[in-house]
């Protein structure tokens, strides 16, 4: 670890329709343990924000963009060009933290290095399950973000895949200059900015850590439909960008997950949740295979496949 490590920090949220979870979010925020300089929210339509209601919160700072201007990673590209601080914790709105220690043992594990010194560049919280979340998702979560910290370094490709790439925007810090050193987020991003970045800093000799002792509250009780159109996405951030992607298949771990939880679901008595679990996955396993080869597809089908229509209508515009 650096020896005292104790960089300034602000904390980076887009926001889209704020609700209880971003009031209990910045009301943790506010009780946490290190110091966070600035909360920039990137809020997405000013009809839907609160002036009044967020007028109190210490250190907040709002800009206002249209639906059709947001994007997954140049949003947060614009929003880490408004922060000085040397570390930037980027969060969604719906993510609550677990308790005052959240930005304390990120800032720790960005101080930390990795097994051949490599400077961790990123730091990724653990993710929980809300208390009305349903079983599948709960062991979901317990499977993506187990209890055993790691620092990641290229030497972990051989045994962990496209995992050693994996991190999560929900909630993740960064180095502000080795943010900058990268070049940012990839722009016009559909889903995946958080990995692709991970991807190029874990290339360049830097390290990404896993810190399960940072923890945030965030899970979803999505339909067969929202799978779909969730998986959808993310293989055609995937087809994007072959370059971190390719000759790294995910299906191997998807499939390790179904077992992993259909094993669960039998050995604690609920088997009833097995064909609920089938269908889900075949709807995961669908949306992917068809977002693999979105090229192929007809706009009118894309539009109908996908979770983020305004990307597909921004891209296409900027092709003509």
């Amino acid at each position: 670890m650096e020896a005292r490590f104790r960089p300034t920090v602000d904390i980076l949220v887009p926001v889209y329709k704020p609700d209880k979870k971003f009031v209990r979010l910045l009301e943790m925020i506010g009780r946490q343990t290190y110091p966070v300089r600035r909360i920039i929210v990137m809020n997405t339509e000013k009809g839907y924000w609160n002036e009044k209601g967020y007028g109190g919160v210490p250190g907040l700072e709002v800009h206002h963009l249209t639906k059709e201007e947001f994007d997954h990673g140049a949003t947060r590209n614009v929003g880490a060009g408004y922060s000085k601080a040397q570390v930037m914790i980027f969060m969604t709105d719906d993510a609550v933290p677990r308790d005052r220690y959240l930005v304390e043992r990120l800032v720790e594990a960005l101080g930390k290095k990795g097994p051949g010194g490599e400077t961790a560049a990123m730091a990724y919280a653990r993710q929980m399950a809300a208390k009305d979340c349903g079983l599948v998702e709960q062991f979901t979560r317990k499977f993506n973000y187990p209890d055993q910290e790691r620092v990641k370094t290229l030497k972990d490709l051989p045994e962990l895949g496209i995992k050693t790439y994996f991190a999560s925007n929900v909630c993740c810090g960064y180095r502000k200059e080795i943010f900058e050193e990268m070049g940012g987020f990839v722009g016009n991003a559909i889903f995946n900015e958080d990995m692709i970045y991970a991807a190029g800093v874990i290339k360049a000799g830097y390290a990404v850590a896993y810190v399960p002792e940072a923890r945030v509250v965030h899970s979803h009780n999505l339909t067969f439909r929202e799978q779909f159109r969730r998986n959808f996405d993310l293989a055609v951030s995937q087809a994007d960008h072959p370059e971190v992607f390719g000759g790294l298949p995910s299906e191997g771990e998807g499939i390790r997950l179904v077992k992993e939880t259909a094993m669960w679901l039998l050995k604690t008595g609920r088997f009833w949740l097995i064909p609920s679990l089938i269908a889900g996955s075949g709807c995961k396993y669908l949306g992917y295979r068809t977002g693999k080869l979105y090229r192929k597809l007809p706009r009118a089908v894309v539009l109908k496949c996908t979770g983020n229509q305004e990307y597909w209508k921004r891209k296409w515009r900027e092709q003509v």
